[in-house]
């Protein structure tokens, strides 16, 4: 574990020392001055800690003790399970000394005295240097900076360090587009933690390049990697990467320290990307994230994958879409990659499947510095992302539209309109759409808030065409004050998936409402509605007054 300041700067320093030197060398710098690593993981709601460490004959250990335990039991739990591996260790090395040589003789190292039998090693763990008792509770005993000692072997303690429990690289990769892992960190942030990309070598290619690292150089007798000079959590394929497969070795990181490096491989190689997409001309004119007193906003239906796959969609509302474009892992690239392309503040998502959701966007979002929340409707859901830079979550409303309609005594008026009219009750009480609103407050001045509607009112191609208009009072839990009024319009024209220039979509979303706020009791505050979809192509009108 390193405790330096510039933690990136001094790793790559380290790293690119080590790297010079040679194998001997380096494994006899490290036997002489690295201690082992016994990694501690100790929450205070948690009953239980872990400790996880490798023994001297290469097996590895996960134990899982009681906090409130003493420390004498663990360390003689040790001791045993040391034991143990040494009598492995010895039972192997004696098996390979009697087996039969190539001439059908017995490889023999000549008479002597067997050899002595091995007795439990001494365990003992020391905190600044004075061993700790061994009646004090595991949970006050395995500190941070703490040295255990197995025989002759020493292990820095470490607590809670940095940790992944959650890596993963997506299943289709292509060539052109931001390949985002998603990742979950413990104890860490991914903006302290370490990245450097490889790539696959080309069949018949030279050694790896000088400086690769052994331990990444081959993790197989067929593959070899090579380095990409990238060390950013986002990587994007060329079209020389075509046909190969990646590989991300990451270290988790605090700011301070570091923790247990790991790496994973894609189980994909590289495809070709689909070329120049229509979003590619948008994109120049999104190329930075606007200034603090600006706000760049987007509203996409992204198609839930549970409508794309049906056959109704295959042959009636797509049916020039070949196959593989529908696929929900080819349309999360162009989906990430068009997303993170407009540099927004502020994305309002409809039809976003929860494993979308969770799986693809929060991972290529977030690495583009977004944060989101998510309101599943039944099939699928809303979803609002932010710029964590410019706002934080200050609280959350999701209104079901049927519930309100039902129950509010705002609407009784509406309630009893439709009742005039059976057939439309029926189908409007049935909806299962809500309304997704976000309050966020600018970190810049906590003064200034705003508040994000998010909607996707209900299309059918043969029941529905062209405006759906509503108009509904809104009450936001908390506020004590008349009711906010709201309207909203929407035109939904999700027809294709890629429309041509001549056929775009230019259906205008534009709301504005008065909205008491949770807290605020005097003047409500100005804010407008991301409301409706414009699937494929989406020009929305969008207007955000923020007091």
């Amino acid at each position: 574990m390193w405790r330096l300041p510039g933690a990136r700067a001094a790793l790559r320093v380290i790293r690119t020392a080590l790297e010079k030197l040679s194998p001997a060398e380096a494994q006899s710098q490290t036997a002489a001055g690295a201690m082992e690593r016994a990694v501690v993981r100790c929450v205070p709601s948690e009953p239980k800690l872990s400790l996880s460490f490798a023994l001297a004959d290469g097996s590895h250990k996960n134990m899982q003790r009681d906090q409130s335990e003493p420390l004498g039991r663990v360390l003689s739990r040790i001791a045993t399970n040391a034991l143990k591996g040494h009598a492995k260790a010895a039972a192997a090395k004696k098996s390979r000394k009697s087996r039969p040589n190539a001439s059908g003789g017995a490889a023999c190292s000549g008479p002597g005295p067997e050899p002595a039998v091995a007795c439990e090693p001494v365990v003992k763990l020391y905190y600044r240097e004075e061993a700790v008792a061994e009646d004090v509770l595991n949970v006050d005993a395995w500190q941070d900076g703490a040295v255990l000692q197995i025989g002759d072997v020493k292990y820095k303690v470490e607590r809670n360090p940095p940790a992944f429990t959650e890596l993963q690289l997506p299943r289709y990769i292509m060539a052109g587009f931001p390949v985002c892992p998603k990742l979950s960190l413990e104890f860490g942030d991914p903006a302290s933690s370490l990245f450097r990309w490889y790539k696959e070598a080309k069949p018949g290619a030279a050694e790896p390049e000088v400086g690769v690292p052994s331990s990444l150089s081959s993790s197989s007798p067929s593959s070899s990697w090579t380095e990409t000079e990238v060390e950013e959590r986002v990587y994007t394929p060329s079209n020389a990467d075509i046909g190969l497969r990646l590989k991300l070795h990451c270290t988790p990181g605090d700011g301070q320290r570091f923790g247990p490096s790991r790496e994973l491989e894609s189980v994909c190689v590289v495809e070709a990307g689909p070329g120049t997409c229509t979003f590619d001309h948008r994109h120049l004119y999104t190329k930075k994230v606007t200034e603090d007193a600006l706000i760049r906003t987007v509203s996409y239906n992204i198609l839930a994958d549970t409508y794309a796959q049906t056959e109704f969609s295959r042959t009636v509302l797509y049916p020039y879409c070949a196959p593989y474009a529908l696929e929900l892992d080819y349309r999360q690239n162009l989906i990430q990659k068009e997303l993170t392309g407009y540099n927004a503040d502020v994305i309002c998502l409809q039809e976003v499947d929860r494993a979308v959701f969770s799986d693809s966007l929060v991972p290529a979002l977030e690495a583009f510095g977004l944060e989101g929340v998510f309101r599943i409707k039944q099939h699928e859901g809303l979803a609002t992302f932010y710029r964590k830079s410019k706002f934080s979550l200050l609280s959350q409303h999701d209104i079901s539209f049927y519930e309100a309609l039902e129950s509010d005594p705002l609407h009784k008026e509406l309630l009893e309109k439709l009742v005039l009219y059976p057939s439309a009750q029926e189908k409007v009480l049935q909806r299962s759409s809500v309304l997704q609103v976000s309050v966020l407050q600018s970190t810049k001045d906590s003064s200034k808030r705003i508040c994000v509607a998010n909607t996707h009112l209900y299309w059918h191609p043969k029941e529905c065409s062209g405006a759906i208009a509503t108009h509904r009072n809104l009450h936001l839990p908390g506020s004590s004050d008349s009711p906010a009024s709201a309207f909203w319009s929407s035109c939904d024209y999700r027809r294709s998936l890629a429309l041509p220039p001549t056929l775009e979509c230019s259906g205008r979303i534009s709301a504005h409402c008065k909205l008491r706020l949770p807290g605020l009791r005097h003047s409500p505050a100005s804010a407008s509605l991301v409301a409706g979809t414009t699937g494929a192509r989406h020009l929305a009108q969008l207007v955000f007054c923020i007091s």
